[in-house]
């Protein structure tokens, strides 16, 4: 099938536009790709093949989709916008394996769709190129639902990149850095120039792929009270540890006696500012918290 026209040409992509009088939607952030490298790329990147059952959001006018059905086995598409049905329609014709559904990838139910529309024999892999002003929602949301993706290949704002793969001590080291990392291994495979999308973004892109870890690196009993002190301790980045701690956990006496004794059980200096701390730094503040009952 890989003589079929590819959508993905900027004169086909103003052609399909044109003719179904589609216009972009800024506030669904609808960027379309108009790089056959890139897509090719991105299929490659998350190892995608007749092994592989795909689930892609947001299909656009099916640029991306096109490269996904012609290497997996199965691919579902999750479309939000239902401008976008009849020119998926259309454009996915020639491709018996993908379904597309009018939905959004934060309120479906994935598992339900997963057992409709694949037949378990295959791994099941998230790709996509992401809304920018979404993007760590869809993340999250996709890392805290109970399923076994192989893996997770999304483009994405380069800023939001630099944050995924920030270590300790760096100016986009953050609570997501974290709390991604903590699940998932973080490996960019490629940076895509701002000029590959029809219309241009303001910033350049990268595709990240991420791997859920067999453990998770913070060794903790309670992975959402983890995550409330990480997320609090980034609360105001300017001020210290310490001030975030007591916001998060209160300022009475009891209180901040029980926090200095897990800091010095812990060995972190109170002055120390939240992005110094790394993920084993936290889980061993949030383990001797624990034992001193505030966390």
């Amino acid at each position: 099938m890989t003589d079929i026209p590819r959508i993905a040409t900027p004169a086909r992509t103003h052609a399909i536009m044109e003719r179904f009088g589609f216009h972009t939607k800024k506030h669904l952030g609808q960027n379309f790709l108009t790089n056959l490298d890139v897509l090719s790329g991105i299929v490659a990147a998350a190892g995608v093949d007749e092994h592989s059952d795909v689930i892609e959001i947001g299909p656009g006018i099916g640029s991306l989709t096109q490269y996904l059905a012609e290497a997996a086995h199965q691919v579902l598409a999750l479309e939000i916008d239902e401008a976008l049905l009849p020119v998926l329609d259309e454009t996915m014709a020639p491709y018996p394996n993908v379904t597309v559904e009018n939905q959004d990838v934060l309120t479906a139910n994935l598992r339900a769709l997963i057992e409709q529309h694949f037949d378990g024999q295959h791994s099941v892999k998230v790709v996509a190129n992401l809304p920018y002003y979404i993007t760590t929602p869809i993340l999250m949301h996709l890392m805290q639902i109970d399923i076994d993706f192989e893996s997770i290949t999304v483009m994405m704002q380069g800023e939001v990149a630099d944050r995924l793969t920030a270590q300790p001590g760096s100016k986009d080291y953050s609570s997501l850095s974290i709390a991604i990392q903590n699940q998932m291994t973080v490996q960019v495979a490629f940076t895509v120039n701002r000029r590959s999308f029809v219309p241009a973004p303001n910033v350049d892109s990268a595709i990240i792929v991420l791997q859920r870890r067999a453990e998770p690196l913070a060794d903790v009993d309670d992975q959402a009270g983890f995550n409330r002190l990480v997320r609090g301790s980034f609360a105001s980045r300017r001020k210290t540890l310490w001030n975030n701690l007591q916001q998060l956990y209160g300022k009475d006496a009891d209180t901040k006696a029980a926090m200095t004794a897990a800091l010095a059980d812990s060995d972190i200096a109170p002055g120390l500012r939240a992005e110094r701390l790394s993920i084993t730094d936290f889980a061993r503040l949030f383990n001797s918290l624990q034992k001193q009952h505030v966390a």
